[in-house]
């Protein structure tokens, strides 16, 4: 199984391109589309979308994942192995959220030219490296064999959660379409946090309750959830908490216990 994660949205025709390739290095290849609405040069919600998914497929499944706005620059391809995926795209912090989750993985760059299509065009690396290099991943080849070890990919900085004077503070990381801010405080921060205990949640002075589903708030009403990725997310039933709100991703979220 080849998962395909991009930017390319389906207007143009970069997404059946790309598939064209893939099938025919290997026409018994099955590929599931993780999503092509990527926002344009996205890496950072390329990357959470990635992390969040990734477990949901079986082992051996390899991710084909192109948010790449260095294409054609010296940036590094690579490959990410572990705990049987294996990750396929450039080296520009695709991988960040997703090397954390793994604690130990591998990667190797992609060099051994022969594996591309010809000619590599200098602004369609996902066509002529990724797709090939992912198509023969699929039909074995190990990783090894399309370059070296390589120890030092591209990860991007973040800030981590904190609990300092009784509050825990996290950011929005993620805004899906229906307007929910996800957060990157995990439902295991959050329990052992709280303890038990009823909290307050704050975004942008709007100040709202922890909730089991949407539905339990009126409609309209702003609350927050436990997501199905395990994050906790602000959200709006039957509503667009970003749009209600104003929040941007990297904007704080702040807990405390007890409800004020």
């Amino acid at each position: 199984m080849l998962a395909f994660l991009s930017d390319f949205g389906l207007k143009d025709p970069y997404v059946g391109i790309v598939k064209s390739v893939l099938l025919e290095i290997n026409p018994g290849l099955s590929i599931v589309d993780i999503t092509h609405e990527v926002p344009a040069h996205d890496i950072k919600s390329g990357a959470f979308i990635l992390a969040s998914c990734f477990r949901q497929f079986p082992q051996g499944t390899i991710f084909l994942a192109v948010v790449d706005p260095g294409v054609g620059s010296p940036r590094n391809g690579l490959i990410m192995s572990f705990d049987g995926h294996f990750f396929v795209g450039p080296d520009n912090g695709l991988i960040t959220y997703l090397a954390k989750k793994a604690g130990a993985f591998s990667c190797h760059v992609i060099e051994k030219e022969h594996y591309f299509r010809r000619p590599v065009s200098p602004t369609f690396h996902a066509r002529d490296i990724f797709a090939p290099v992912a198509a023969h991943l699929s039909l074995g080849t190990p990783p090894l064999s399309f370059g070296g070890k390589y120890n030092a990919p591209v990860l991007f900085k973040y800030l981590e959660p904190k609990i300092e004077d009784g509050k825990l503070t996290g950011q929005v990381i993620y805004i899906d379409r229906f307007g929910n801010l996800i957060t990157d405080l995990d439902e295991g921060l959050v329990a052992g946090f709280l303890d038990h205990a009823g909290c307050t949640v704050s975004i942008r002075g709007k100040e709202c309750q922890l909730f089991k589903t949407y539905s339990d708030a009126p409609v309209g009403g702003v609350l927050a959830v436990t997501g199905s990725s395990g994050l906790l997310e602000i959200s709006v039933n039957c509503g667009s908490a970003k749009r209600l709100l104003d929040v941007k991703t990297g904007d704080s979220v702040v807990l405390k216990k007890g409800w004020s």
